[in-house]
């Protein structure tokens, strides 16, 4: 916008002295008055070339931007579906190993909240618990799976994604 008023200044500008310039002549104003007052037009009308040549420039270049963007997003877009489907598939992946090692479906709960990060004190806030008792079913979990603790227990989910 700030360069469109410059180059209709610039284009004002030329235009005034142009008329001035044919005025100048028609009335015999000296020869050295003439000829500032017609590099100034052909200044202005350079530069008013300028500017019109780089808005164009500009204009083009966030055309392609907009267009790389649109690009980007359904890119993106088709990405987050991939994402979804390999989230859900996933998800479907780790209940079959919850099944597997028999944990009970408030075990689960407990196990998918651990592994999304929760403290034991989030947990039991979620789940309308006390804390000791997520706790236990934690350990009975760690028991189920033949695992340590929390770390190893994610660890166990994360390590087929690691190669």
């Amino acid at each position: 916008m700030k360069d469109k008023v410059i180059l209709l200044v610039l284009i004002i500008i030329m235009l005034l002295n142009l008329f001035d310039v044919i005025t100048d002549i028609s009335l015999g104003v000296p020869t050295w008055h003439v000829v500032s007052e017609s590099l100034i037009v052909i200044v202005s009308g350079f530069g008013a070339l300028f500017l019109i040549r780089e808005i164009r420039v500009r204009t083009l270049h966030t055309i392609q931007l907009k267009q790389e963007l649109a690009f980007s997003d359904n890119k993106l877009r088709d990405i987050s579906e991939e994402m979804k489907n390999a989230r859900h598939e996933y998800s479907n992946v780790i209940h079959a190993q919850f099944e597997q090692w028999a944990l009970t479906p408030s075990e689960q709960d407990v196990a998918m909240l651990l592994l999304k990060g929760l403290s034991f004190k989030e947990i039991s806030g979620v789940r309308n618990t006390k804390e000791k008792t997520v706790r236990q079913q934690a350990s009975v979990i760690y028991s189920k799976a033949n695992v340590e603790g929390r770390h190893e227990f994610a660890a166990w989910f994360l390590e087929d994604f690691m190669g």
